[in-house]
């Protein structure tokens, strides 16, 4: 076993990687003990959240053009590349805005702000770590498995449970999702503030498109065959946990702050919208491409017990 490949196995260890999650958000618990966050602390986690991101871009980038005898492998890996490529272009703007405010200007603090921003640091650690989880297993199947075609059963036709699946999971009809989500937070952003309504409506489109994208990938690994399957998609799942979890605090704290505050966050921190669109779009889209994504998972799950491991002539895992 070379160099490359111990230090793959030992990133994508899960005891590595659980390490990583705690000493960030641990690091991030003790720098805001003082309620506030200094522009060399900023940094540390800005740099921390842009190196996990972009390295995670790179790898499945690199794998999904590899040569593989289980084609869907390099979909999948493509897929999970552009999804996380959404978080990481967020993380860039968010905290190139956050230290340009810093650096120019004595910044003003939404009441419990620094608790949403910790909570979002958080989530961003968890949902790299569970996809750098996935990708050690999806690794493992894309380079030592091949597919077996000549076991696989003729295509049946398909159901119509089936068949909206596929109208759903195509890419046309996310690019039309896509449309109606920028169509929509345009028009309601035109007068730069968001009314409790609106508000609500924007939150509960992404609580159904997550949580229902988080059920439908952990169904996909208890269903599936395989073990090692199984793990990218319970990674896969992990990470939509940990964004969804994210909806919910912001969602929570936005609708509280609305109905209770006296002086609107437009108020204290006008440009906060422009920033509150970035986040809603990138968030919309990190789902959409998730959409995507799940038409190759669910190939692969049905592929997946065709596979035999290469130099062998039957299953083992």
């Amino acid at each position: 076993m070379g160099m490359k490949e111990s230090s793959w196995k030992g990133i994508m260890d899960w005891r590595i990687l659980a390490v990583i999650a705690v000493a960030a958000i641990l690091g991030r618990a003790l720098m805001s003990l003082d309620k506030k966050i200094a522009l060399w602390e900023s940094i540390g986690s800005g740099v921390l959240l842009i190196i996990l991101g972009w390295f995670i871009f790179s790898s499945l980038y690199s794998l999904s053009k590899r040569e593989t005898d289980w084609i869907i492998s390099n979909k999948v890996a493509q897929g999970l590349a552009i999804t996380i490529s959404t978080l990481n272009v967020y993380v860039l703007i968010y905290y190139a805005m956050r230290w340009y405010r810093l650096m120019t200007e004595t910044e003003v603090y939404v009441p419990r702000d620094f608790l949403l921003r910790d909570v979002r640091f958080a989530v961003l650690v968890l949902a790299y770590c569970g996809i750098i989880w996935a990708m050690g297993y999806l690794k493992k199947m894309h380079d030592n498995y091949l597919l077996v075609t000549e076991e696989m059963p003729e295509m049946r036709k398909a159901s119509t449970a089936e068949s909206m699946f596929r109208i759903i999971t195509d890419e046309r009809t996310v690019i039309v999702i896509i449309g109606l989500v920028f169509l929509w937070r345009a028009i309601i952003s035109f007068d730069k503030q968001i009314v409790l309504w609106e508000s609500m409506c924007s939150g509960m489109a992404l609580f159904i498109l997550g949580w229902v994208l988080f059920g439908y990938i952990s169904s996909l690994a208890v269903r599936t065959t395989r073990p090692s399957v199984a793990k990218i998609y319970q990674g896969i799942a992990f990470a939509l946990f940990a964004v969804n979890f994210y909806v919910l605090v912001y969602y929570g704290m936005r609708w509280y702050r609305i109905i209770y505050m006296a002086v609107p966050e437009e108020a204290l921190v006008p440009l906060d919208f422009v920033l509150r669109d970035i986040r809603y779009f990138v968030l919309a889209i990190f789902f959409c491409t998730s959409i995507v994504l799940s038409k190759y998972l669910e190939r692969a799950s049905e592929e997946c017990e065709y596979l035999i491991k290469k130099g062998e002539k039957e299953y083992k895992e």
